[in-house]
C-alpha cells in the first residue's frame, strides 16, 4: 500500500472518494511528484501542492534529500515516468542538488524551487539549480516559487489535456480580472 509513504496532494472533495484501503490497482497514480530535501522546506513547498489541488490534479510528496539518500532519489526519478508521472517539481536550499540530480535520472520535465536560506537569502539556491550543464535542463522558478512551480506544472500538463486547459485559460482570466479591478480601487 503507498498511502502512507507520501503526502497526497488532492483536492478533498475528489480525494473523498479513494479511501486508503483502496487495491493498489484501483488507486490514482500522481502525475506530479513534489520533492524536497528536508520537512523544514514543506511550508514554502506545500503551495505547489495546493494549485494541484485547485487543478484536481494529483500529486505526491516526499522528504529525500539528494546528500543523505541518494538511492532513495535515483529510485523515485527512475521509477517516477513507469508509475504515471508527467512532472517533477523539486526543492532545495543552499548547494540546492536535489532538482539537478533528480533531472540527472529522468527524462520527465524537472521544474527547481530555490528554498531561501539563512545564509545568502536564497541566492546560492537559485544560481546553483539554474546553472545545470546543458543537456540536463532543470526550469527553474523564483526563490520561494512553489506556487509558480505548481502552475507551470499545470501549464506542462495542460498541453496535452483540453480540460486541464480550459481551467488554465479561466484561472489566467480571474488573474487578469483581479488586476484589473484593483484599478477601481485606487481613487478610494
Amino acid at each position: 500500500m503507498i498511502w502512507p509513504h507520501f503526502v497526497s496532494c488532492h483536492s478533498p472533495k475528489f480525494f473523498a472518494q479513494f479511501p486508503p484501503h483502496m487495491p493498489k490497482e484501483k488507486q490514482i497514480q500522481p502525475l506530479v511528484g513534489i520533492l524536497m530535501g528536508s520537512d523544514s522546506d514543506w511550508p514554502i513547498m506545500k503551495a505547489a501542492a495546493e494549485v494541484c489541488a485547485q487543478f484536481e490534479i494529483f500529486c505526491e510528496a516526499k522528504v529525500i534529500s539528494a546528500h543523505r539518500t541518494p538511492q532513495d532519489l535515483e529510485a523515485f526519478a527512475v521509477n517516477a515516468l513507469m508509475r504515471g508521472m508527467k512532472v517533477i517539481i523539486a526543492g532545495a536550499g543552499g548547494a540546492a542538488h536535489l532538482p539537478g540530480v533528480t533531472a540527472a535520472y529522468t527524462t520527465l520535465p524537472v521544474i527547481g524551487v530555490p528554498i531561501q536560506g539563512k545564509v545568502l537569502d536564497g541566492m546560492d539556491s537559485l544560481l546553483s539549480i539554474v546553472q545545470m550543464p546543458p543537456g540536463v535542463p532543470v526550469a527553474t522558478v523564483g526563490i520561494n516559487g512553489s506556487k509558480n512551480a505548481g502552475i507551470l506544472a499545470i501549464q506542462i500538463l495542460a498541453t496535452g489535456d483540453a480540460d486541464l486547459q480550459k481551467k488554465l485559460m479561466e484561472f489566467k482570466q480571474k488573474l487578469a480580472d483581479e488586476s484589473r479591478a484593483k484599478n477601481k480601487t485606487l481613487g478610494q
